[in-house]
């Protein structure tokens, strides 16, 4: 750990005095929190001594099932890894009064970084490819819906009326659906300051009961990761307060289109020059020649779930081919208008479901692959993007997950131990969804076949 969190937790104290407990959270593959809530006494041990949780949170599908194929559950006796607090990401907890949170880092037996452990597989590219000063920019776009959940027998999934009252098709960037969800978004905003989370911009999307919140760009991309997770979290305890549910599931809604996390990216020399601005073109192509040339097999990342592959269909801003274009939604990477400074790449790929650790790394996995490779740029997609076939993105889950456990580059930049266990886990989760009889198999088959 850098440091004892110590003074942190005393400056934290003092602003919060009436936090009594506090949940001590470790993101895992899935980008799902998982740890324990505790009381202040018991975290001030932690701060100097920390805990210990099984090595099998990593080995955990969506819903916190540990996948034996990974290795950590049953086979390896289920052990425990020690984990120190990060120090910086002690917060309050604003729709839970009294409570606070910190997030933990998972260690080896011999003290270095747990290998299968996302935030850690950022960190480590991030420190191992240090481009001698030069700075990144990140920032995540999360688009999510708002929906009430009535349980019967089955539980069958709506949009809350009060969303569906200016129109049923939904109002992209329309100002009257913000009002009519101004009380919360405001509370969503003031709840993101209180825990740090830079919220720049909130917008109505395609659909009702869909909305988009833009977080403003950092200078840490494993920042801007959790401010993304972080987000999440005040998105739905927000909501929650207010009898309702937000959902970041790609495609809730087979008629309606899916929700996407777009990842803005730029890089800056130690001058503060932009390196994918015009005059420095060169480093544009390389940086999304390699995004492209690795984007297939990192699929997997993009839309780790079987959901996932529902989102991307034939014009619906979800991108099904390996194609760029200046200021153009309909491709994966998009260039957005704007002044020489402002030049990024918009990764246009992931859907809400993914988890920004592993997008992240896959996006500069890209960045750095083009710099050391400089694979051939594609043409520009000028116009519809859907009609350029030329290099077409996996679509189903497994053939994402084979192309990634087939190819090396991707893995061998990531960490092989780490896609090893990625892979495997994403194996077992793909044989117990397969079990799985659905109630649309008894619809078709039951009484016609």
């Amino acid at each position: 750990m850098l440091g004892s969190p110590e003074k942190e937790i005393n400056s934290f104290l003092k602003h919060h005095p009436d936090v009594k407990a506090f949940d001590v959270l470790i993101p895992d593959m899935n980008g799902v929190f998982r740890g324990k809530r505790v009381t202040l006494e018991k975290f001030k041990k932690i701060s100097n001594d920390g805990m210990f949780l099984p090595a099998s949170v990593f080995g955990m599908d969506v819903v916190g099932e540990t996948m034996e194929e990974t290795g950590l559950g049953i086979s390896s006796g289920d052990s425990d890894r020690h984990c120190s607090l990060i120090p910086g990401s002690l917060k309050p907890i604003p729709w839970q009064p009294g409570i606070g949170q910190m997030m933990l880092a998972m260690e080896e037996k011999d003290g270095s970084p747990f290998f299968g452990n996302p935030r850690e597989v950022l960190k480590n590219l991030l420190k191992k490819n240090d481009l001698q000063g030069f700075q990144w920019k990140a920032a995540f776009e999360l688009e999510f819906f708002v929906i009430e959940s009535q349980k019967g027998n089955d539980e069958t999934l709506k949009i809350p009326d009060s969303l569906n009252a200016e129109t049923s098709e939904g109002q992209l960037y329309s100002i009257g659906s913000l009002e009519l969800c101004r009380k919360w978004l405001e509370e969503i905003v003031e709840n993101c300051v209180s825990m740090g989370v830079p919220a720049d911009t909130s917008v109505a999307e395609l659909a009702p009961g869909q909305f988009e919140i833009n977080l403003h760009h950092v200078n840490d991309p494993l920042l801007a990761c959790d401010h993304a997770l972080n987000l999440k979290q005040v998105v739905k305890g927000t909501l929650r307060n207010h009898g309702m549910k937000a959902t970041f599931m790609a495609k809730p809604f087979a008629s309606l289109p899916g929700s996407g996390m777009h990842l803005h990216l730029s890089l800056y020399d130690n001058q503060g020059e932009n390196l994918l601005a015009p005059k420095n073109s060169k480093k544009l192509n390389q940086a999304v020649s390699g995004i492209l040339d690795l984007m297939p097999e990192s699929m997997i990342f993009c839309a780790p779930h079987a959901n996932s592959y529902h989102r991307f269909e034939e014009n619906s801003y979800a991108p099904i081919n390996a194609t760029w274009g200046k200021d153009n939604r309909t491709t994966a990477l998009r260039i957005p208008s704007g002044n020489e400074d402002s030049t990024r790449i918009e990764h246009r790929l992931s859907g809400a479901d993914a988890n920004p650790y592993l997008v992240m790394a896959m996006l500069i996995s890209g960045f750095l692959h083009g710099f050391e490779e400089d694979p051939e740029i594609p043409p520009e997609t000028v116009g519809n993007g859907y009609e350029d076939g030329s290099r077409p993105l996996p679509q189903s889950w497994e053939a994402a997950l084979d192309l990634f456990q087939n190819k090396s580059r991707l893995s061998s930049i990531l960490g092989q131990e780490f896609s090893t266990l990625y892979t495997q886990l994403k194996s077992g989760e793909q044989k117990r969804f397969r079990r799985v009889i659905t109630p649309h198999e008894y619809d078709w088959y039951l009484h016609t076949v």
